[in-house]
């Protein structure tokens, strides 16, 4: 395994780490926004007002998006264990 290998390894699973928590992540910011607006409009300040929501729009996400990341986590696993098994020669 020589530089270009593992940097193409360490770069397809960075962005398996992006295409992972990315759709979690862009919810969760546009439910923290929108709920921010709305304290701020009308100057309501509760706490737990921003993790509820947040929290359901995760779960939610995650529980429709999960088999689309499992794949593409699955891929990836495929993928280095294929580079491997036959010495990194592609």
């Amino acid at each position: 395994m020589n530089e270009a290998d593992a940097l193409d390894i360490i770069q397809s699973a960075l962005w398996m780490v992006i295409v992972g928590a990315g759709p979690a992540i862009g919810a969760a910011m546009v439910v923290g926004v929108a709920i921010a607006l709305l304290q701020a409009l009308t100057q309501v300040q509760e706490m737990t007002l921003t993790f509820v929501p947040k929290i359901v729009t995760i779960f939610l996400v995650v529980t429709l998006t999960g088999s689309f990341i499992g794949g593409q986590f699955y891929l990836f696993t495929e993928n280095v264990y294929g580079r491997i098994e036959h010495g990194f020669e592609r």
